[in-house]
């Protein structure tokens, strides 16, 4: 591991960090999760709603000539009402019943409006897939089709309908009340991100940890060429014994002789998981050393580097190897595990002790 320099400060990560959701991870878990993908596009979301526009169809146009595709500004529109698949599919079995004579009666800012159905109800099942939202078709361009106009009205305006019973079970469509508001629309999105939705309620920081730790697990496994190396979330022989959960590690890289843990970070807004580890990062980084183990932090994200910069600057004081999220930086962490598992003597080993999961 000479003339390298393994451990870095947060002004040296700062100069090779990805920063924001790098787009291979939203590729490579498109399936998994629509997080990143929605985290990356919210902004201009939020600007195409801003233009007040005196015709509601005139932001498909908007969106059609923009970067953001349709199937995506759509998939804002149901997180944002909270409708998901069973929902969509209540909406179409009961469509008569909600809109009586394929109509939707409606109040927007004052005025009476009234729009016939061409495309809904559809034969059939009405859901993600359907619709191009879901899974890995959020990554391919979709524009506009009659369907996916009339979805997003019933999700724009839901909640404006004259029907009051169609508006009690879509009361959550009320995203067009906001058009044209830019401080009422962006306050609003990022509250319903917070509290609404099932996708981007507390599942979104686990959702996004679990990608970022199977990313760098994956990319270890592939990059490292060493044999009879394990990769696995768990626990470091002689280190905090016992079942506590604060001692296990996102993954421990070990040829079962040799451990050594790593820790992943990415976070692109401002979370307590890092405070929380870099107030285990002195103690962890004692007792690591003194059993003869080695740990490296994987940190990325401008809510870890911007935001959080006094509890990084304690994770890499007390860290071997410290490294940003990009593939180059991987690199350079399987560089200094297999540093690592090829030296000869290992200062301070405790040996042997079975690894667990």
């Amino acid at each position: 591991m000479r003339g390298r320099k393994y451990r870095r400060t947060v002004e040296e990560l700062c100069k090779v960090a990805s920063m924001f959701w790098p787009a291979e991870l939203s590729e490579e878990e498109a399936d998994r999760s629509v997080i990143p993908k929605l985290l990356e596009s919210q902004d201009q979301f939020i600007s195409i709603l801003s233009i007040d526009l005196p015709d509601f169809n005139e932001i498909f146009k908007i969106v059609e000539v923009s970067n953001l595709t349709a199937n995506l500004f759509l998939k804002h529109l149901s997180v944002i009402a909270d409708v998901g698949g069973e929902t969509l599919m209540r909406i179409n079995s009961q469509f008569d019943q909600l809109f009586p004579y394929k109509v939707m009666d409606y109040i927007y800012r004052g005025e009476s409006y009234s729009y016939k159905f061409k495309a809904l109800p559809i034969t059939g099942t009405l859901n993600n897939d359907k619709l191009g939202i879901s899974g890995k078709k959020l990554l391919e361009r979709q524009n506009f089709s009659d369907l996916t106009k009339e979805v997003s009205r019933i999700l724009m305006f839901g909640s404006l309908c004259t029907n009051e019973d169609t508006a009690t079970i879509i009361s959550k469509c009320e995203i067009g009340s906001y058009l044209g508001l830019p401080e009422e629309l962006a306050r609003f999105i990022k509250q319903r991100y917070i509290w609404v939705s099932r996708i981007t309620g507390g599942e979104k920081a686990n959702t996004l940890g679990q990608i970022a730790e199977k990313f760098v697990g994956q990319y270890i496994k592939d990059n490292l060429g060493l044999p009879g190396i394990e990769i696995k979330s768990g626990y470091l022989p002689s280190v905090y014994e016992g079942e506590d959960k604060s001692a296990k590690f996102d993954l421990v890289v070990t040829n079962g002789e040799k451990y050594a843990a790593v820790e992943v970070s990415f976070q692109v807004t401002t979370n307590s998981t890092i405070e929380r580890k870099a107030g285990q990062a002195k103690s962890r980084y004692e007792q690591i050393e003194k059993a003869g183990h080695k740990i490296a932090y994987v940190i990325d994200g401008a809510g870890n580097l911007r935001q959080r910069t006094r509890a990084v600057g304690v994770l890499c004081s007390y860290s071997h190897c410290t490294v940003a999220f990009s593939k180059a930086e991987l690199g350079i962490l399987c560089e200094f595990l297999k540093a690592y598992f090829t030296k000869n003597n290992r200062r301070g080993s405790k040996g042997g002790t079975p690894f667990r999961k």
